[in-house]
């Protein structure tokens, strides 16, 4: 725990004058909210006039009181232009109705969008939405096989190894992975009406938060899945109850800890919108700790590959090279998904970088991770069919002798 605070103060110390970031998308929002308000400010200062028009604010621009038949001109917020353009100047004329509309209109004077860029903007929509019904599908799955497969483990007790104690750790943060999804896209995306700029209120701040706990405990505890395999390889004998404990800490400890020490510095430093801003440089305390589970798996991953091939060349001398090599992929295609190996391909790449495959990858087949794990690991493990395979023969005895004996005792005189 003096860790933790140790970092926070460092953190704290080295983000005082920096976690005031922005994401590009909501620069113009922010920057438009920000002359709203000093229009206001302006409207109520200024005494209302008897004849004319009036200071107003129409959502993009401000406008100075004036006379009737006056024209007043204003330049289209720069904002809104492509960078590089020359201001763009936009009229209104006062007439006894009111403001005229303005002239040229927002839309062709301010946007430099063309039919092909609305296009694709429609085309991107779609594409975002399809990607949300794959991984919506993918986290849907993965919760029903993770559910049932903890039922397993829990009915069956004796199956409770150390080994398979983690693994129901590790199906249960997969499980609360995928709740954290479905609960941030209730609360965040449900209305798309909603300025996601903008929004901050608490329930949409606890969502953001619980789904950064999800996924960080979800990694801690791949993270123990490496760890413990790599100490079976090192140590013959562990002491599994203490080994267990100092797990647990990893898995459930450091994540709490973490992302305690991000939701304070949050409030004190950068309590802005709905906390989902990956461009702030306090979410390098969330991503660090990911990171390093990432490449810590993946340096255990290797190490444990170059293992197998070793083991399996050495007992298998006599076998094909088509059999041998069949034997190694295998092997090693198992661990891909209980390590967590495929998010390293990603892992050093800035957030905006590669977006299309980085999706697919991390959304698309991490949604389907829980789903690969619960069936390899729990459905296939042989451990599980063999109890499954006895309490279904124990069921049996009972029924099978009621059908015997009953024509048996119609026969007695």
């Amino acid at each position: 725990m003096d860790f933790y605070l140790t970092a926070a103060v460092w953190i704290l110390i080295l983000t005082r004058h920096t976690v005031r970031s922005t994401h590009p998308d909501c620069s113009i929002v922010l920057h438009l909210l920000k002359e709203e308000n000093e229009c206001q400010e302006k409207i109520l200062n200024v005494a209302a006039a008897d004849a004319g028009c009036v200071m107003e604010w129409d959502g993009l621009s401000c406008w100075a009181a004036a006379s009737e038949g006056d024209i007043v001109s204003v330049h289209c917020p720069q904002p809104l232009l492509e960078p590089g353009t020359p201001p763009v100047v936009i009229s209104r004329r006062c007439s006894a109705r009111g403001w005229s509309e303005p002239e040229p209109p927002y839309h062709l004077a301010c946007f430099s969008e063309d039919e092909e860029q609305e296009e694709e903007m429609s085309r991107e929509r779609n594409y975002f939405d399809a990607l949300r019904l794959i991984y919506s599908v993918g986290y849907g799955a993965s919760l029903a096989a993770l559910f049932i497969a903890v039922l397993l483990f829990c009915f069956f007790r004796k199956l409770l190894c150390t080994r398979n104690c983690i693994h129901l750790h590790l199906f249960v943060t997969f499980m609360l992975r995928s709740l954290a999804v479905f609960t941030k896209d209730a609360v965040l995306f449900a209305d798309r009406s909603l300025d996601h700029c903008t929004v901050s209120t608490l329930w949409c701040k606890a969502a953001v938060t619980f789904f950064h706990f999800c996924v960080t405990s979800n990694f801690s505890w791949l993270l123990v899945e490496g760890l413990y395999l790599q100490t079976l390889l090192i140590f013959t004998f562990v002491e599994s109850r203490r080994l267990f404990r100092i797990y647990a800490l990893i898995g459930w400890g450091s994540p709490t800890a973490t992302i305690l020490i991000w939701a304070l510095l949050k409030e004190k430093l950068d309590n802005e919108g709905c906390w989902d801003d990956l461009d702030s440089s306090l979410w390098w305390i969330i991503k660090i700790p990911i990171l390093l589970s990432i490449f810590i798996n993946f340096l255990i991953f290797m190490n444990i590959s170059r293992i197998i091939v070793q083991k399996t060349t050495a007992t298998n001398v006599n076998q094909s090279q088509t059999q041998l090599w069949r034997r190694l992929l295998h092997s090693t295609l198992l661990l891909i998904p209980l390590f967590g190996v495929h998010y390293v391909v990603f892992a050093l790449f800035p957030e905006h970088v590669s977006v299309g495959p980085r999706l697919y990858l991390e959304l698309v087949l991490g949604s389907f991770q829980g789903l690969i794990v619960a069936v390899l690991y729990c459905f296939l493990n042989g451990e599980v069919q063999n109890e499954i395979q006895s309490w279904v023969r124990s069921c049996r005895p009972e029924t099978n002798t009621n059908v015997v004996n009953l024509p048996t005792q119609e026969d007695v005189p």
